[in-house]
């Protein structure tokens, strides 16, 4: 037993001389094991005293390097899009009333809206609204396409019915059928299954013949209201710059205010349209496509390859295809589609889920074909494998949860490991304030939880990023994002004793009392403030394990 006493003083004076005071702590407690138990933990504490320490700096340094490349991201986007919103593309900004319309003679549009017969000028539009099960919001959405300002002999609205309840088909078709008696096109189609999910119901409604007629496709998820003057600000683009193959517009969101989990997302997705889809569509003419509230040239469409349904982000693996062939975008954020954010943690977990396995999986599928495409420069490759996938998907969602949630709280257990000031405090605050540009200014007081929900979430993002890279068994999981409607209505704010009819999430959970723990250990023990990060954020992860945040739908 004295000969493990004699082993543990060893090791204890390697830890020591590697600054490891949480080993040191261990082999105060362990002197009085037995001599097997004793002889094996002196191994393993010699082992960490060696490799404990390297792998942590090396830890440390490669974070150093993402974090730098995540603040270069932003830097470099939030400097181009600010540009572009000074300056400008005025060739492609539509302007206000009828200047708009410039692809149209303003006579003959006036013409054709009095009823007159000079409609044949302007060309065909189709409107897909793909839906499922959508009950609370087909109205909504069948209404909005439905009053479009356009010839109505120029314009199809096709409802693409891929509703498993009969009775909600029946009230989609009934509603088809009382705008078809005012005069409307609408055509009403549904499927035998649901094959291909959501591009499978695209490429479905585009087989059809009256709609290989039309030149232009709109298409707008259920829950998208466009403006009746969508179509006259956004065909004319298209009609001006034949290269043009995409008008993206911008959303708003009726329910922004509905609950804390609804803000947050507006926050974030602000910025993904005022910065990242503006400087994409400003620097190269390239950006992912939403899925909605966009305008696609069919030809484009064709020349792609049609829908796909390899991976959850058939929006994203569209766009890419027409890029890499040369084709063009145009990104307006002047033109606004009212849309609805998920208001339940389950529903935006499961959109989170989706949005980020897709597009790891996508770059794994496309990464080789990227590289041989022919109709792009080497800049716009670059652009698209380094800035829109790897840095903005990957390293930042990474580096959000690893440098945060785990590497922080593990540098406590080792002084001598140092973290540059500038890495721990400047770019992290540097980063935090790009992103926070686009913040309406009635959520600036929102930034410290918006951060802290942030990098909670980035855990449940790189999850799935991982499932997409090694297209394990979720990769293709497809869960269509409830819908409420009615802001207010069917839904109840959660309680804290709802979270027991409801599914845990032990890995934020783990994590919550990892940083609980963490932030205790340095409040009593450790010198700085770590606790003052570490505290909040453990109270953050356990509102998403507990699913606390949001509102839940009622029975």
């Amino acid at each position: 037993m004295q000969q493990g006493g004699g082993g543990h003083r060893q090791a204890a004076a390697l830890l020591a001389s590697a600054g490891d005071a949480f080993a040191l702590e261990v082999n105060r407690l362990v002197v009085s094991f037995s001599p097997v138990v004793d002889s094996v933990l002196d191994q393993l504490l010699r082992a960490w005293s060696f490799l404990a320490v390297p792998l942590l700096r090396g830890a440390v340094t490669l974070c150093m390097v993402m974090s730098v490349m995540v603040l270069a991201e932003k830097v470099f986007l939030g400097t181009v899009s600010g540009v572009a919103n000074v300056f400008g593309r005025r060739r492609r900004r539509p302007g206000k009333g009828r200047s708009v319309r410039r692809g149209v003679d303003p006579a003959v549009l006036q013409d054709a809206e009095a009823g007159g017969g000079g409609s044949a000028a302007f060309p065909m539009v189709l409107v897909q609204i793909p839906m499922y099960n959508e009950r609370e919001v087909y109205q909504l959405s069948i209404g909005a396409a439905c009053r479009l300002t356009w010839p109505a002999d120029r314009l199809i609205v096709q409802v693409l019915d891929d509703s498993t309840d009969a009775a909600i088909k029946e009230l989609v078709r009934a509603e088809c059928e009382r705008w078809a008696s005012c005069g409307v096109d609408v055509r009403y189609e549904a499927r035998n299954d649901r094959a291909g999910h959501k591009a499978g119901n695209l490429t479905e409604g585009m087989r059809h013949g009256y709609a290989r007629s039309c030149e232009f496709v709109a298409i707008f998820d259920a829950d998208f209201q466009p403006a009746p003057e969508f179509l006259a600000d956004t065909v004319p683009l298209l009609l001006r710059d034949p290269r043009l193959a995409l008008v993206q517009t911008r959303w708003e969101f009726v329910n922004a205010d509905e609950c804390l989990l609804t803000r947050m997302q507006e926050m974030s997705m602000d910025y993904h349209f005022k910065v990242e889809q503006q400087a994409g569509s400003s620097l190269c003419s390239f950006f992912g496509y939403n899925g909605s509230a966009g305008v696609w040239r069919r030809q484009a469409i064709e020349e792609s390859g049609g829908w796909d349904d390899r991976t959850t982000a058939e929006d994203m693996d569209l766009a890419l295809r027409a890029a890499l062939l040369g084709w063009e975008f145009v990104y307006v954020g002047a033109v606004k589609v009212k849309s609805e954010l998920p208001s339940s943690l389950k529903a935006y977990r499961s959109q989170q889920h989706r949005w980020s396995c897709g597009p790891a999986l996508l770059f794994k599928k496309m990464f080789w074909e990227i590289l041989a495409a022919k109709e792009v420069s080497v800049w716009k490759k670059f652009y698209i494998i380094y800035d829109f996938f790897v840095a903005r998907r990957i390293v930042s969602t990474f580096f959000t949860f690893f440098f945060f949630s785990m590497l922080l709280p593990a540098k406590l257990l080792f002084p001598r490991v140092g973290i540059p000031t500038w890495e721990m405090i400047y770019i992290p605050t540097a980063t935090t304030l790009l992103n926070s540009v686009g913040i309406p200014q009635r959520s600036l007081h929102l930034v410290i939880p918006w951060m802290t929900f942030e990098n909670a979430m980035a855990l449940h993002r790189f999850k799935a990023i991982l499932i997409g890279l090694f297209e394990a068994g979720r990769a293709n999981e497809w869960i269509v994002t409830h819908k409420s409607g009615s802001v207010g209505q069917k839904v109840k704010s959660v309680t804290p004793g709802d979270y027991l009819k409801q599914r845990f999430h032990v890995l934020e959970l783990l994590m919550g009392v990892f940083l609980l723990v963490s932030g205790c250990y340095n409040f009593l023990y450790g010198q700085g403030y770590f606790y003052l990060f570490a505290l909040p954020q453990s109270f953050m992860y356990f509102m998403i394990g507990f699913e606390l945040l949001g509102v839940s739908v009622c029975s």
